[in-house]
């Protein structure tokens, strides 16, 4: 094992530590606060598809995310690019509903929703190639823009009859929500997706050419222009992929988790999902059981209020300050090499 990861694994130490004594202080046992986040994410059959149904589009995002870091990219716009996928896939269920199939068009609003997407992320690294706007700047941006556009929809054209509410646009008709297990929130269907996703990004950036082009983008844009790789087609490549990713994300957040278009569609995810990204490195294989630690850590957390009289946003706390102790791990290991 490297010294990096023995030093990111220190770090993941200290900082369960450091929320045990949060924990602690808050006056609840961590072993408590453990088990009741335990029962309350996989105590019953449909708390544990409500995992499953939270973490199918979080994977689908960190796996888009891992593009943009690849190429040396901080794609803030995430949340921005799953919320415009949602409006796209909106967009399609709302005309197709009544003219097509309901299985082509759940499909056409998936594609639409990846299309929405990509074109959001395709906007960004414009603004950040083109414009010489930094894409932390350039996505924040796009993400008030997209939520605003969701916003005048919900509340203008698309609001429910006679009322608009932050509730959303009126639910669509069942025919046209995803097929789930039983009686559950989890859908086959996006668990394929998401096994899918996975499994491209892990082939593309570890087995592929194109892959080996985004890393030494990555690790030097002039060295590797110099060397002839395309190097702004690469960047806007790995924009392109991480909002297409992104936006298939949220159109499963309207086929298979609200059934409608709420004003805030992508509910924290995108920055969740920047979470389990910067956890996993470029390790595309960690990206699976990080972000199905944080789906049922959301899930469980539920319970706290319920049992220990703890708030929920506690999981928060655990989340931040994991990422937190292994950025701190990650630039002592290299603060480390450069001293030798």
């Amino acid at each position: 094992m490297s010294k990096t990861l023995y030093y990111q694994a220190g770090a993941i130490v200290l900082a369960l530590i450091f929320v045990a004594i949060i924990i602690v202080l808050a006056g609840a046992s961590p072993i408590a606060v453990i088990s009741e986040i335990a029962s309350g994410a996989f105590g019953t059959p449909g708390q544990f598809a409500r995992v499953i149904s939270t973490l199918c589009p979080l994977l689908i995002a960190s796996c888009g995310l891992l593009f943009t870091f690849t190429t040396g990219l901080y794609n803030l716009g995430i949340e921005g690019q799953i919320a415009f996928g949602g409006i796209a896939a909106t967009l399609i269920l709302r005309l197709g509903q009544d003219s097509l199939p309901p299985a082509l068009t759940l499909f056409l609003a998936i594609v639409a929703g990846g299309m929405g997407g990509m074109l959001w992320g395709l906007l960004a690294g414009v603004l950040n190639i083109y414009g010489r706007i930094n894409e932390i700047f350039a996505g924040l941006g796009l993400n008030f823009l997209a939520d605003g556009i969701a916003l005048y929809l919900v509340f203008g054209p698309w609001k429910r009859p006679g009322v608009a509410s932050m509730s959303g646009t009126e639910q669509f008709p069942e025919s046209l929500w995803l097929p789930t297990f039983g009686n559950t929130d989890a859908s086959p269907i996006s668990v394929l997706i998401a096994l899918i996703a996975i499994a491209l990004t892990i082939v593309v950036l570890s087995g592929t050419h194109f892959g080996l082009k985004l890393r030494a983008v990555g690790q030097n844009l002039r060295a590797a222009y110099v060397l002839g790789i395309p190097s702004i087609r690469q960047l806007l490549s790995s924009f392109a992929i991480c909002g297409a990713f992104a936006g298939v994300a949220g159109a499963l957040q309207v086929v298979a988790v609200f059934h409608r278009l709420i004003p805030n569609i992508s509910s924290g995810l995108g920055y969740l999902a920047l979470l389990v990204a910067m956890l996993a490195g470029m390790n595309a294989w960690l990206l699976l059981p990080i972000a199905f630690f944080f789906s049922a850590l959301n899930i469980g957390s539920l319970q706290l209020p319920l049992d220990l009289n703890l708030e929920s946003s506690l999981a928060g706390v655990i989340q931040g300050t994991l990422v937190l102790f292994v950025i701190l791990g990650k630039g002592f290991s290299e603060w480390k090499r450069g001293n030798v």
